[in-house]
């Protein structure tokens, strides 16, 4: 499933990225299973999914790492399917930083444009721009021992921006970084692409990074392309039952539905295309969607409060047994020790259901 691509928002020299109906195969699996993606110039597209869903089998398709038994991949509207990997002036960033140690950190940006012949002068003058443009000014004498984690993977981040790539190729550059380092890495990872403009195809499992980097998030399942969406319209309608309970923490609340509404909880909440329309069914709600208050008497009670900082996750047990969770502001929280006895409802808002 696709979304039209959004107008860029980024001024620079990206360019149109199209998968069409693209297959791979290693032996009897099928890694890509007719991908389509149209990416806009400019655009930052995240694709996200279990291991061996195919979202890095299709990064190595377009940066000719990994050869296509079917389909096309175009760029800039030219047909690079059987473009040798050189000759696609892609930059690509992988988890391991693969910088040499033998080299200063300038000397590891400026080896791309050494190897397209860039005479030495103006090798130091680029390196030493991309260097500044990832927060690294004054660090161009430095070897791969005297930086740390965070600090390398943007030398390698600058080496790939230097040569001026079409297109931008991210393969879980930040999954071997601690939370905070990583946290700080990507703001600046999207800060770059946005100034410099370069289309962006970036790959990785962890939906947090995915829903803050992309423009558009693509959820991918046995090779397949389950649904490409803004990060708000993918969290908020889901269009598959996979995309529902895979993006972001979900409640599976016993209800009964009745065409185009379920009753949960006494409420009746919208439902969502694709959903299951009749009978009983799991309705998948988000922990923000439901709601918990003290009552004294009523057969719901709290099992256990997890502090978030500024918003915490009640765990509350409901009358059949089942558990849900609920998301809430740490002040509400403050009410609701462990069996307390509460009033579990939910909000109206669409959710998608799944047979029971």
């Amino acid at each position: 499933m696709t979304s039209p691509s959004p107008a860029p928002t980024a001024k620079g020299r990206g360019v149109a990225v199209q998968f069409q109906d693209v297959h791979r195969w290693y032996g009897p699996v099928h890694a890509l299973d007719g991908l389509s993606i149209d990416i806009a110039p400019g655009e930052l597209v995240a694709l996200l999914g279990p291991s061996g869903c195919g979202k890095t089998t299709a990064l190595r398709a377009l940066g000719g790492l990994d050869e296509v038994d079917a389909g096309r991949i175009l760029v800039g509207g030219k047909d690079i399917t059987h473009v040798p990997a050189n000759k696609r002036n892609m930059g690509i960033v992988f988890q391991a930083y693969s910088l040499f140690p033998n080299m200063t950190a300038g000397d590891n940006v400026g080896y791309g444009l050494r190897l397209r012949g860039i005479e030495r002068n103006e090798r130091r003058k680029r390196a030493a721009e991309a260097l500044e443009l990832v927060g690294l000014r004054g660090f161009a004498a430095r070897y791969p021992h005297q930086l740390s984690g965070g600090q390398q993977q943007r030398v390698a981040l600058a080496r790939a921006l230097t040569i001026q790539p079409q297109v931008l190729l991210l393969d879980e550059p930040l999954s071997a970084l601690d939370a905070k380092v990583r946290r700080q890495l990507r703001e600046e990872i999207r800060r770059i692409q946005i100034a410099v403009g370069t289309t962006t195809l970036f790959v990785t499992h962890d939906q947090e990074e995915a829903l803050a980097l992309g423009d558009r998030v693509g959820v991918m399942s046995a090779g397949r392309l389950e649904q490409i969406a803004s990060p708000t319209e993918l969290y908020d309608r889901p269009r598959t039952a996979f995309v529902a309970e895979f993006v972001g923490l979900t409640n599976r609340i016993m209800g009964t539905a009745r065409g185009t509404v379920v009753e949960i909880l006494g409420e009746q909440v919208p439902l969502l295309d694709g959903s299951v329309t009749s009978g009983e069914v799991r309705a998948l709600v988000r922990p923000e969607a439901v709601r918990v208050v003290p009552e004294d008497g009523s057969l719901a009670h709290v099992v256990a409060v997890s502090f978030l900082g500024s918003l915490c996750r009640a765990q509350v047990a409901l009358p059949n047994g089942d558990i849900v969770v609920s998301q809430m502001s740490a002040v509400e929280a403050a009410a609701l020790a462990p069996g307390t006895a509460v009033r579990v409802s939910v909000v109206p808002t669409p959710v998608f259901a799944v047979a029971d």
